[in-house]
């Protein structure tokens, strides 16, 4: 019994091990130039989180004086300085130092038998919050915000009444903006907090973990570990694993080089493993895509008329009533294609099966011929928006036969022609597929603007600088509205 749990215990402890070990199909970094832009979007949040903020009626006497202050709203903020940096093993820091906050209030005073009502003015001076957030991976593999600690302090708080009373009411308005100061205190962090946890969080719940690519195959985003944070980055490693919708368990074990970030000149940059695009192929092929029927209408006439002479001596020996039958061929990938990247580019290789076949009506398919079909395609890589594209080109063909070395030498005037037919059919119908794109991990309203492609030996590294198409508030109430749409 010991020993069969110390077999447990030894396996689960790899089984952990191996996970925690997965490299990375993607990475994204984003860079203190980046923090920035999100610096100049958080600060006008933040403005308006703080300009929503309810304060309480006041009412009580002081002395002579019987006073009541309603509607306290906050007029103008002025955030003198604010800064957005990185915390190093924790996430993000928002600093506002030496700001100041203006209100306003409706007064109703009383003293002794003069009655006195009006609106009045207060400035906090002296404004400094301290804003933490702390960031990790969610059970689902979604970078959110875990925990937040701040601390807010008004250094001082003046109030100037104006009227009859004005001069009067100097000792009353020390007494009423240490009462306000110290209940601002008090809601600022409360109201960054649920800023921050709630608001915040549900913009993260936009960027896809696990999601559909097209109706054949979807990608899986989930990070591996927490961010890892320094004092100029954070960096989030992606699992980057495409995967089959039909089979989503039937995934690639990923041994490819872990792309590597070294760069923090532009905003962002994402970078792809060879895994990434191996996983996507394997996925399509997994879902049977990569198969295609050419026939009748959709053979090239030149194209037919070379197979019938070629393939001529053939049909008279099987069935010479066969000759005016129509002829086709069928291509089906029988091995996942491969991914290369190098320096000076990347590189698709993909082996097919081609039969040609007669197709006699109301009668079974003839296979005239199987050959294999070696094809080498050059993969251009490119981004727009939040979408990543890849264009294929057609480089290097060959086609030998599946039967005898006589019937490739025979094949040889194929070559040309089965070459321009894969250019004009099969090489677009690829690229009608890749240049739709799949989205990358951001959020709904940011995108990649200014975008520089770079080719390393077992990856690509794409730098680009960030666009908000949308407003912080913005983006946010939509993740809240469709938050409650997928609700109903």
């Amino acid at each position: 019994m010991t020993s069969c749990l110390l077999s447990l215990f030894f396996f689960y402890s790899s089984v952990s091990i191996m996970a925690a070990d997965e490299p990375a199909g993607c990475k994204i970094r984003i860079t203190d130039k980046g923090l920035e832009m999100l610096r100049f979007e958080t600060q006008r949040f933040v403005e308006e989180e703080l300009g929503n903020i309810n304060m309480p009626e006041m009412q009580g006497s002081e002395g002579r004086f019987q006073y009541n202050i309603t509607d306290v709203k906050i007029a103008e903020l002025n955030l003198t300085y604010a800064e957005l940096s990185f915390i190093p093993d924790v996430g993000l820091l928002f600093d506002v130092q030496n700001s100041s906050i203006t209100l306003s209030f409706h007064r109703r005073i009383l003293y002794w038998f003069f009655y006195d009502t009006g609106h009045t003015n207060a400035s906090a001076e002296g404004v400094n919050i301290n804003t933490a957030l702390t960031l990790t991976r969610d059970n689902e593999g979604r970078l959110k915000i875990s925990d937040i600690s701040c601390d807010a302090r008004i250094a001082n708080m003046k109030a100037k009444f104006t009227g009859t009373l004005g001069r009067v009411y100097n000792f009353l308005a020390r007494f009423l903006t240490s009462g306000m100061r110290f209940l601002l205190n008090q809601r600022i962090c409360p109201t960054l907090d649920h800023a921050a946890v709630v608001h915040v969080n549900s913009l993260l719940e936009t960027i896809p973990v696990r999601t559909e690519v097209d109706s054949y195959i979807g990608i899986d985003y989930s990070l591996l570990s927490d961010p890892v944070v320094t004092s100029r980055s954070l960096d989030m490693n992606f699992r980057g694993m495409f995967f089959d919708l039909a089979n989503p368990n039937a995934s690639l074990v990923n041994y490819a080089v872990e792309p590597v970030i070294r760069e923090y000149d532009r905003m962002v940059y994402f970078a792809l493993s060879e895994f990434f695009f191996d996983s996507g192929m394997f996925s399509y092929y997994q879902a049977k895509v990569f198969q295609m029927h050419i026939a009748n209408e959709k053979m090239p006439k030149d194209l037919e008329v070379l197979l019938r002479t070629t393939y001529f001596g053939t049909i008279m020996m099987l069935n010479p009533a066969l000759v005016d039958a129509p002829i086709s061929l069928q291509i089906a990938v029988n091995s996942p294609p491969k991914t290369t990247i190098k320096t000076s580019g990347a590189t698709v290789v993909m082996t097919a099966i081609v039969k040609v076949m007669l197709l006699p009506p109301g009668q079974p398919a003839v296979q005239l011929s199987s050959m294999t079909m070696e094809t080498k395609f050059n993969a251009k890589v490119s981004m727009k928006g939040k979408r990543l594209a890849v264009h294929a080109d057609l480089r290097r063909f060959k086609i030998f036969s599946n039967q005898s070395a006589l019937e490739s030498l025979a094949l040889i005037p194929l070559q040309a022609p089965l070459k321009t037919m894969l250019q004009m059919s099969v090489v677009p119908l690829i690229n009608n597929w890749t240049k739709r794109g799949v989205r990358i991990p951001l959020a709904d309203g940011m995108d990649f603007v200014e975008e520089v492609v770079e080719y390393h030996n077992g990856f690509i590294v794409i730098g680009a600088n960030l666009h908000f198409s949308k407003g912080l508030r913005e983006m946010i109430e939509g993740s809240m509205q469709k938050g409650s749409e997928n609700s109903v």
